[in-house]
């Protein structure tokens, strides 16, 4: 977990640096012009147009510590029982199986729920209002 917790906060804040800095800073100008807070321009306006970002970083995220397989194999120690997902195929290889069917099919089964879960949650991607800012 150590290398995990390492790696993933700074690059998620540095993706999540790039959606925030994605609005115009005009938008927040005129927030304040109008009387808002820091907090309602933060909840009113900046978090309504960024949720792309953190479904995208979590979606990032989560698929780069699931299919981490140098670390897994490394650090995990305890067999069969304690072993992720990437982990599971090298255990299906046999010397003697030339069609490797027990690989193939352990990395189908660990395949699917990624595209599942993009499918799931795809949206039309969501940008700043064409008339929010005046050019």
């Amino acid at each position: 977990m150590l290398p995990r917790v390492a790696f993933s906060p700074p690059f998620a804040i540095r993706m999540l640096r790039g959606f925030v800095k994605g609005v115009p800073e005009a938008l927040e100008e005129a927030a304040y012009i109008d009387g808002a807070s820091r907090s309602c321009f933060l909840r009113q306006i900046l978090f309504p147009l960024v949720p792309p970002g953190p479904v995208v970083t979590s979606v990032y995220s989560c698929i780069s510590a699931r299919n981490d397989f140098p670390f897994a194999k490394s650090f995990i120690l305890g067999g069969a029982s304690r072993s992720t997902p990437p982990m599971a195929p090298p255990v299906f290889c046999k010397p003697d199986d030339p069609g490797r069917g027990g690989v193939r099919a352990a990395s189908a089964v660990m395949t699917i729920p990624v595209p599942v879960f993009f499918v799931l949650v795809q949206r039309r991607p969501v940008s700043v209002p064409g008339g929010a800012v005046k050019d």
